[in-house]
């Protein structure tokens, strides 16, 4: 039984490997310190909006056996409209996943440091991380074999091993059950916890997941009788997903010191409460999710430059290989000398914002379309998920970008 789903996970698991991320991680961390069990519910309520909306890229990459983003250049007739929204999708996936790469690096290098140390090259004032430099080779060589099997079982490895350093942890803690439940069910909006919930979701809907799911899915699965295992892979992995984002809540809930701001914090934290093992189970969580954020957030970029400018080949054609060069060379650079490009950030927060409602709303037009799909299109309950899982995407988009300005 469980060799049989281990055979058919795959491509879900790297989508939750892609939205647990170090910032996902240091967001959990921050809502559990900050407001202990009372935010579980807003994860729960993401969780279900990831499911809905990833079920529906991963039916459209298997029923069309093409990407997101090469459906929405065939799809979109108007020329205007057609480059607007390339424009977007390329700022807010490709600039912005090369801006991120260096926070997902950096989450790993935390994750390593709050073991062994820091590891870091001075020459006078200047100074060169060398643990950045480590797991930018190790993602290098994972992207560069480029045989999508071997890099989806590294992935699953990795994911496994990051779930179960999380929830290892959050267990070691002895946390109350019934106090988990109510924070899970019953929703409360504590003093100033709007922008935790708001990121919360928006960490864990992301956008570019979206595109990932629907290209790697007919990389693995190439009929309509597979929807099964991608529907079966979708929710399993999704939902394992958050269970680690809440096993980090969970964790963090039993710190009541302030001075935490990060995960390697955290895993300091719970050493003297839990024994110096509970800080390396937490490490050895923090080190994998950095790792696999920083696989993901290439491919998922040279999979949408692939779609959105036509570009020809699979993982092992040198357009596609350029690209995720380029993002994972850019990540390991900033986050080994510590630049933090801000106005890059700043730049993908806003093109992010705005592309997960206007991507929402494509992918509901695209799922209702029988040229596309079929027999497989949307049904009404769909439909009706997703209009809701729209309206919320409106509104952390808004809040997103005005955030960005310091309107919030």
């Amino acid at each position: 039984m469980i060799k049989k789903w281990f055979q058919n996970i795959g491509p879900g698991t790297l989508v939750a490997a892609a939205f647990i991320g170090p910032g996902t991680v240091t967001l959990c961390t921050l809502a559990g310190v900050n407001f202990g069990f009372n935010l579980l519910w807003a994860m729960l309520l993401s969780i279900i909006a990831t499911i809905v909306l990833q079920e529906m890229a991963a039916r459209l990459g298997i029923i069309s056996q093409k990407g997101l983003s090469e459906v929405i250049r065939e799809e979109l007739k108007n020329p205007i409209l057609k480059q607007c929204i390339t424009i977007l999708i390329l700022s807010a996936i490709v600039v912005g996943n090369a801006s991120y790469e260096a926070g997902n690096i950096s989450g790993g290098i935390l994750g390593l440091e709050t073991i062994f140390g820091e590891f870091k090259y001075h020459f006078g004032d200047f100074s060169i991380n060398l643990m950045s430099i480590i797991i930018g080779v190790i993602a290098f060589v994972l992207l560069y074999i480029g045989n999508y099997k071997f890099l989806e079982k590294a992935l699953v490895t990795l994911v496994l091993l990051m779930s179960f350093s999380f929830v290892i942890t959050a267990i070691v803690t002895k946390p109350n059950i019934l106090q988990i439940l109510k924070g899970m069910f019953v929703p409360r909006f504590p003093d100033k916890s709007l922008l935790t919930i708001i990121g919360l979701i928006g960490t864990t809907v992301v956008p570019y997941n979206l595109f990932l799911h629907a290209s790697l899915v007919k990389e693995r699965w190439h009929k309509k009788e597979d929807l099964i295992f991608a529907k079966k892979d979708t929710f399993i992995s999704i939902l394992l997903g958050g269970l680690v984002s809440m096993a980090i809540i969970v964790s963090a809930a039993s710190i009541s010191s302030t001075n935490i701001l990060n995960a390697a914090d955290l895993a300091k934290g719970l050493a003297p409460l839990y024994g110096n093992f509970a800080k390396y189970f937490l490490a050895l969580g923090l080190f994998a999710a950095g790792i696999t954020s920083a696989i993901t957030a290439p491919l998922a970029a040279a999979y949408v430059a692939k779609g959105c400018l036509g570009f020809k080949g699979g993982l092992q054609s040198k357009s596609f290989r350029l690209v995720w060069i380029i993002i994972l060379f850019l990540g390991v650079l900033f986050s080994s000398v510590g630049i933090k490009p801000i106005e890059i950030i700043k730049f993908a927060q806003v093109a992010n914002g705005m592309l997960l409602p206007v991507i929402a709303g494509i992918l509901l037009w695209i799922m209702n379309k029988k040229n596309i799909l079929g027999n497989y299109v949307n049904s009404k309950f769909q439909n009706i998920l997703g209009f809701i899982i729209l309206a919320i995407a409106i509104f952390l988009g808004a809040k997103g970008i005005l955030k960005v300005f310091n309107f919030l």
